[in-house]
């Protein structure tokens, strides 16, 4: 496994319970800034294998961006039960963002 994908898979393990990362943040804490589109690939490929809480990644306008609008409701269900309000498939960032910044 390359270094990148065991980084994003290690930040999206410690997303806590009731936040949201987005895929830029992680592409970006991850040390690959340009390679939100590279988190949306892991998420689909590991997501099960590592038991990821995929639930927990949105995209930067705060939208759950799935097209499976099945997998939209699971995750919309899902960041709700943690507490997260979720508003026309919308979360507010400045309320529900996770910001563990690393260097």
């Amino acid at each position: 496994m390359k270094p990148f994908t065991e980084k994003v898979i290690a930040i999206i393990m410690e997303i806590p319970e009731g936040y949201v990362m987005t895929y830029g943040q992680i592409a970006r804490q991850a040390g690959s800034p340009r390679a939100a589109r590279q988190v949306v690939r892991v998420l689909h490929s590991m997501s099960r294998k590592y038991q990821l809480p995929w639930h927990r990644v949105i995209n930067a306008k705060g939208e759950i961006a799935l097209n499976d609008e099945t997998a939209a409701i699971e995750q919309q269900l899902s960041l709700e039960s943690e507490g997260v309000v979720v508003i026309n498939k919308h979360v507010d960032l400045d309320t529900y963002q996770y910001n563990d910044e690393r260097k």
